[in-house]
């Protein structure tokens, strides 16, 4: 018994099951057995293919696969050490008065060896320092003037260094309030409050403002920029996290919707350079001058097709061409050894290949979805091709977004949008100092110093590192 031309699975609709119900009991039978069957090959626990990896059980996930090498350096290569200390703050000697084998005494010899040992002190204490500050009179302003304290926020009892290592241990490395609040209280014996550490994040934020706004300003000038997104919490809301990052920067916003409306609070003109993003639709209304459409989500969604969506017999040959021809043009990126004519050549054939496989009038359903995305985006999945720098996927997105990943599964996202939009500024600042190869902690805190003194923030930091 078979059900012609209806598929069966998630996309079944009402006048599909009409239809069903319409040949007959052996017809609808059918049917059910076929959903009840499709229903047992989902993955353990009811999950739907589409449930992230940490929602699911550690018991239900599949085992993982076995290292393809050894870790570590191959055999005859030089080994890898700690270097020896440029400076040496105490001696300790060490000597045997008995054998520790036999219990004897010990004769005294010249020969020594030295070795060396890098720690932090047990008894950390924290410094504390009486500001004596002289307020003297101005003849001309006729009031009382005083000098600003560069070591603290105005009107805070801790200095800066606290306030931007704790803000860097939460918003760059992921560790939650809680965790910070007892690191400071019981190892550095600094006694905090998750209260007024909060409040202290806060205004170093107002502070560091100027420089989200940059690196937004410096996003929208660059020449590839990757864009990625995903879930986020805002006071037990869904929201979304917007990732947009560069060799030399990462911008954060955390906002209501995924749609363009929240892309167009980032993009306040025209992009210039080639954005590089998934299919995702929301970006198709981005106004910018070349995209790059995501190969590798491409080729995944082919997994997914036969794997959970059970394709028709038109299926195979389909997914065989178009799988060869994203194939062959990653492969041709790849060659640096063409002559132009020979490279362009190849190119064209590419072209010339994917508009017939647009025009050939595909019946399985899955190839027809696909063939209109193909479609929309002609002019979209090989410009990798004739742009420098432009990779045909998007994993730099990806991985620019897993650090935020990590922090949700920590911290479970913010109570407040002021505690998000605290989050989406320092992250973006802590990250991108770190990817421009500066120190965080003490480039922020030299950068707080000098607007309390001069009452302006200086520039943000340019890029050091060697592909900036």
């Amino acid at each position: 018994m078979t059900t012609p031309n209806i598929p069966l699975g998630p996309e079944l609709t009402a006048e599909q099951a009409e239809e069903i119900f319409e040949m007959g009991r052996e017809a609808v039978v059918f049917a059910l057995l076929e959903q009840a069957k499709m229903l047992a090959e989902r993955q353990p626990g009811g999950a739907s293919p589409s449930t992230p990896s940490g929602m699911k059980p550690p018991y239900e996930k599949p085992a993982a696969k076995g290292r393809r090498k050894r870790p570590g350096r191959k055999k005859g290569h030089p080994g890898s050490r700690r270097p020896p200390p440029e400076r040496i703050d105490q001696r300790k000697e060490h000597r045997l008065l008995r054998c520790p084998d036999c219990d004897g005494r010990v004769r005294r010899c010249r020969d020594t060896r030295t070795r060396y040992t890098e720690d932090i002190p047990a008894d950390v204490r924290p410094v504390v320092t009486e500001h004596t500050i002289y307020r003297d009179w101005c003849p001309q302003c006729r009031k009382r003037v005083e000098p600003t304290v560069s070591d603290a926020l105005p009107g805070s009892t801790f200095g800066l260094h606290v306030l931007v290592l704790s803000a860097w241990l939460h918003y760059a490395l992921g560790n939650t309030l809680s965790q910070i609040v007892e690191v400071f209280n019981h190892h550095l014996h600094f006694q905090l409050s998750s209260g007024g550490l909060s409040q202290q994040w806060h205004r170093l934020t107002r502070i560091l403002y100027p420089w989200y706004e940059q690196i937004q300003a410096a996003a929208l000038q660059s020449a590839v920029l990757h864009a990625d997104e995903t879930s986020w919490r805002v006071n037990g809301k869904s929201h979304w996290l917007w990732c947009f990052a560069t060799d030399g920067l990462t911008y954060f916003m955390i906002d209501r919707v995924r749609g363009s409306p929240a892309l167009l609070k980032f993009f306040t003109h025209e992009f210039t350079g080639t954005l590089v993003t998934d299919f995702w639709g929301a970006y198709n209304k981005v106004a910018c001058a070349r995209r790059q459409m995501c190969l590798v989500h491409l080729l995944r969604d082919f997994v997914t097709v036969e794997k959970y969506k059970r394709p028709g017999e038109h299926w195979p040959a389909f997914a065989k061409k178009t799988r060869r021809l994203i194939r062959d043009a990653i492969r041709l990126g790849k060659r640096g050894d063409l002559l132009p004519e020979e490279f362009a050549s190849r190119r064209a054939r590419l072209d010339a290949r994917l508009q017939q496989l647009i025009d050939t009038p595909w019946q399985d359903s899955q190839a027809k979805r696909l063939i209109k995305r193909f479609r929309r985006h002609r002019q979209h999945l090989f410009t990798f091709l004739d742009e420098p720098d432009v990779p045909f996927d998007n994993n730099h997105g990806e991985r620019s977004i897993r650090p935020a990943v990590i922090i949700r599964k920590n911290s479970y996202c913010n109570r407040s949008q002021r505690g998000a939009d605290t989050q989406a500024v320092l992250m973006s600042v802590y990250r991108t100092l770190k990817q421009r190869g500066h120190d965080p902690i003490q480039t922020v805190a030299n950068a707080v110093a000098t607007y309390l003194t001069a009452g302006k923030l200086p520039s943000l930091p340019p890029n050091t590192t060697a592909n900036g």
